[in-house]
């Protein structure tokens, strides 16, 4: 079994932040776009987004932690299911491992013929609650029964704006099926996250496989994402920032009201809580908005006005010049 902290390269102790971290490392520089000519790294991309998203989550990082679950999040069920084999039964109209099962417990059925078709053994194959025939042996020459495969998953990128990622705005996407469905952003989505749709991919004698959809966050003209926060650089003229102003300033869900202190300089940083991406806890990071001021080029008026005035500080002293 493909182990999560080995294809990130972390302990098993690694805390969030030291898995978070690795994974972005990992993410950069295995990116198909900067691989285009490399499928290998594509694959570790892939394998390393299916680490990332189940070490992200606490459940299930517990879960494969305890031996219950795979890479792909799918249980690890021993055959003997703990007294409760194959020859327990199944209920009907359920989703399990055969058409109709549900499980591996309620009411008795007999799938001798089943297994007959699929692995030639005899109906003597039937065993009884400890699991067909002894452990999988009886009337098949000891030989291990496996269950049907599953169809094959599909890989979709679904390129989204920088906007929508922080506003966890639905995405519509088309499947290889010709079907069409919105797809709901998750907490904490980012570039890289890899998002599953149980039961989308390819049909299979188990089964369909699964969906495995990667996010690819859209660059914008003008935000920048800083971790959980958005970055704006936002020009203001000389007036404002000498006399203070209340002007309109763009987030990522809509334009605010932003005051400007007189005599703000280039540089100055404004935050705007909660204006920035949505956290996994469902908390959102800040907008922080950098002021630029704007000079205007050969503008007549404004040399007459400063005609006779200069600026008597010595402003590059702290930089030894």
């Amino acid at each position: 079994m493909a182990d999560p902290y080995t294809i990130l390269g972390v302990q098993r102790t690694a805390s969030e932040k030291d898995i978070k971290s690795a994974y972005r490392k990992l993410a950069k520089e295995l990116h198909p776009d900067k691989n285009k000519d490399n499928p290998k790294a594509s694959e570790r991309f892939s394998d390393v987004t299916k680490a990332y998203d189940l070490l992200s989550d606490k459940d299930k990082r517990a879960q494969f932690d305890r031996g219950e679950i795979d890479l792909e999040g799918n249980p690890q069920m021993p055959f003997g299911m703990g007294g409760q084999g194959f020859g327990g039964g199944r209920r009907p109209g359920g989703a399990g491992g055969f058409p109709g099962g549900g499980g591996f417990g309620g009411e008795e059925v007999d799938l001798s013929d089943l297994f007959e078709g699929i692995f030639g053994g005899s109906r003597s194959a039937r065993g009884g609650p400890g699991g067909m025939g002894g452990g999988m042996g009886g009337g098949m020459g000891g030989g291990q029964r496996r269950a049907p495969p599953k169809g094959a998953n599909v890989q979709y990128r679904l390129a989204v704006p920088l906007i929508d990622v922080a506003n966890l705005a639905p995405q519509r996407i088309t499947l290889s099926d010709g079907k069409t469905i919105d797809l709901k952003l998750p907490n904490g989505a980012e570039d890289g996250t890899q998002m599953r749709l149980t039961g989308k991919g390819e049909p299979g004698p188990g089964g369909s496989g699964d969906a495995l959809i990667t996010i690819v966050e859209k660059s914008h003209a003008f935000f920048h994402r800083d971790g959980d926060d958005v970055r704006l650089e936002l020009p203001i003229t000389l007036d404002e920032a000498v006399n203070g102003a209340k002007i309109k300033a763009p987030t990522t869900s809509g334009a605010v009201m932003l005051t400007i202190a007189p005599g703000s300089t280039s540089g100055k940083v404004l935050r705007l809580k909660g204006k920035g991406f949505t956290r996994k806890d469902g908390s959102r990071g800040d907008q922080l908005v950098t002021l630029a001021i704007d000079i205007p080029e050969a503008d007549v008026d404004l040399k007459k006005r400063l005609d006779g005035w200069s600026d008597a500080r010595a402003i590059r002293a702290k930089l030894g010049v």
